[in-house]
């Protein structure tokens, strides 16, 4: 069976009963599992002059989670590495 939280991201008109409310802490779970990122940008302009830019870049996640994303990049990162390293020495 899938998690209230689950149940709430696959069908928008799924009610739930009582027992299955979606509640804060099983939300913050999810997030800090999967990781969030919010990305946004606003510029406030008055008669086409730019007043006021601002840029949001927020990464929501668990030290564990973030560890594990970064280790894999470098495992990628040293295999490409190691790949180009070995076709410039065969040409």
């Amino acid at each position: 069976m899938s998690s209230p939280f689950e149940q709430v991201m696959i069908g928008s008109d799924v009610e739930l009963s009582d027992e299955a409310e979606l509640s804060l802490l099983e939300t913050l779970d999810h997030v800090l599992n999967k990781g969030l990122v919010i990305a946004g940008e606003i510029t406030i302009s008055v008669a086409d002059v730019d007043l006021i830019f601002l840029s949001l870049n927020v990464l929501v996640s668990s030290v564990e989670k973030a560890n594990e994303v970064l280790r894999e990049r470098a495992r990628g990162n040293l295999a490409e590495l190691k790949s180009s390293h070995d076709t410039a020495e065969s040409q």
